[in-house]
């Protein structure tokens, strides 16, 4: 009985650890909007961040984020090559996090 409890037990730390590490996060997103958008975009990340509420940025970044590459692509063509690359597909939902922490209805301010 005692090892069943002891894997069950187990089995629930895996996959909370699992789940907390697959989960998005804003302060990821401010690193690579900063290593990998900023140049491109032209602003600091305060500044990019409240471009849309956070309702608007959610919007851009549904599905694959074609809204966001679009608009942002058209936007600043600085950006086009990573927005369409593969970098940009891995680091997206952080990056989403970061937008929808710092936008213009949040309150929030990024130190970027």
């Amino acid at each position: 009985m005692k090892k069943i409890i002891g894997f069950v037990v187990s089995a629930f730390l895996l996959v909370g650890l699992m789940s907390t590490h697959a989960m998005a996060d804003a302060a990821k997103g401010q690193k690579y909007y900063l290593k990998y958008m900023k140049e491109g975009a032209g602003m600091n990340g305060a500044k990019f961040a409240t471009q849309h509420t956070q309702a608007e940025w959610k919007a851009l970044f549904d599905g694959k984020g074609e809204k966001f590459v679009a608009e942002y692509s058209k936007k600043y063509p600085g950006l086009e090559s990573f927005l369409k690359g593969d970098k940009f597909e891995k680091f997206m939902a952080d990056i989403k996090d970061f937008c929808v922490e710092f936008a213009s209805d949040s309150g929030n301010v990024p130190s970027c």
